[in-house]
């Protein structure tokens, strides 16, 4: 089996010759030590401020030729995501006025939003808006059904340099790409209005979901690019302790456009893959009803933990993940090789399983960590 034969029989909960190995992403940090040289890929501080800076054109062919070097050094990744190279501001994009700099790690905008640097997760992120959002701010009348008529294709350009990717490590390596998005919990006016529209105003929410749902099914003809073999649907809607919504409130107002969005896809060839970050172990019975085909982001400490997972709704769904997070941050090469042993030894029990970490190869991963999970998984990929 080659890297794509072995992902689409995992994911298919069909035999494998051995578990495949996949990362939903890998930032900078990480990427720079193996390729030997500074990078925009997810280097999301100094990517931000070169688009700000009109630096497009320098920004996407580092996010090309960057993330074919990574993954043709390890050589062992059979799963590969477009977050390294994601869809791209359009070719002679003009971010016209730029936010401008307030003090050595803050902007402001023309709009009056706020932005500062987070050096722990290495982005710029904003940390005022001076739009205030209520749930009286939103009426079902303003998410009326979406006109198709109205509907303008996507500059190809934005796809350049996934598309890159997707032909050079494609045709042997299996690619989760892009879709026109998902729509599962849409969060209107952000995260604190956004969850309590769902309590005071679920009939907007819903005539929301339907709005988008049409207008991301439009938008899947152009954004599943050629070659990719799945799709990766992200969302995360819990917390370590549990979801936001409670599971009658999910089937009611979330289930059936998730549904929608994974038949769709679907119509495309695609297997469907679902990044959600947290604990939620009780609305997965309703991820198998929606189709989801890979489940990714299994946070052991938030109960997730790969073994259990398998013994419940193995026979239906196959997951990837295993290996912590933390210890690949906080731990020692030995406690990586121990926790990579115990995820395929986990894992295995059920058909359908990639290995990889609870979320990704994040910043601030010691080095050493990762050579330890690339060697050991190596060394035991073909003994187990």
């Amino acid at each position: 089996m080659n890297s794509k034969e072995r992902v689409k029989a995992a994911i298919a909960r069909q035999p494998v010759d051995r578990i495949p190995l996949g990362f939903y992403l890998v930032d900078c940090d990480t990427i720079e030590r193996v390729i030997g040289h500074k990078t925009y890929v997810r280097n999301k501080i100094a990517a931000t401020l070169a688009l700000w800076e009109g630096r497009r054109d320098e920004v996407v062919e580092s996010y090309k030729k960057d993330t074919v070097e990574f993954y043709s050094k390890i050589d062992c990744a059979d799963l590969i995501t477009f977050k390294e190279a994601p869809v791209v501001p359009p070719k002679g994009y003009d971010p016209g006025e730029p936010p401008r700099r307030t003090s050595d790690d803050t902007w402001e905008d023309s709009d009056g939003a706020i932005y500062k640097i987070s050096h722990l997760s290495n982005e710029i992120v904003r940390v005022h808006s001076p739009a205030i959002y209520d749930t009286e701010s939103f009426t079902e009348d303003q998410f009326p059904e979406y006109d198709e008529s109205g509907f303008t294709p996507p500059d190809p350009s934005i796809f350049e340099a996934c598309d890159y990717v997707a032909e050079a490590l494609g045709r042997d390596r299996y690619i989760a790409g892009s879709s026109g998005g998902v729509v599962a919990c849409t969060l209107l006016g952000g995260d604190v209005t956004g969850w309590m529209m769902y309590a005071l105003k679920p009939e907007v929410v819903r005539a929301a979901n339907r709005r988008y749902t049409k207008q991301a099914n439009l938008n899947d003809r152009y954004y599943i690019r050629p070659g990719q073999d799945g799709v990766l649907l992200e969302q995360d809607i819990a917390s370590s302790k549990g979801p936001m919504l409670n599971p009658a409130q999910f089937r009611e107002n979330c289930l059936p456009f998730l549904s929608e969005r994974v038949r769709n896809v679907k119509g495309y060839g695609q297997q469907a893959l679902f990044h959600n970050c947290g604990d939620n172990r009780a609305l997965m019975s309703m991820f198998v009803e929606a189709g989801i085909d890979c489940y990714q982001s299994l946070q052991t400490i938030a109960g997730m933990e790969i073994g259990a997972l398998q013994d419940e709704f193995g026979r239906s769904m196959s997951f990837w993940g295993g290996i912590s997070v933390e210890t690949l941050v906080s731990g020692t090469p030995d406690d990586v090789r121990k926790n990579v042993r115990q995820a395929m030894e986990r894992g295995r029990r059920g058909p359908g399983f990639i290995l990889g970490p609870s979320h990704s190869i994040a910043y601030g991963t010691k080095c050493d960590n990762f050579m330890a999970l690339l060697d050991e998984y190596t060394h035991l990929a073909d003994r187990l």
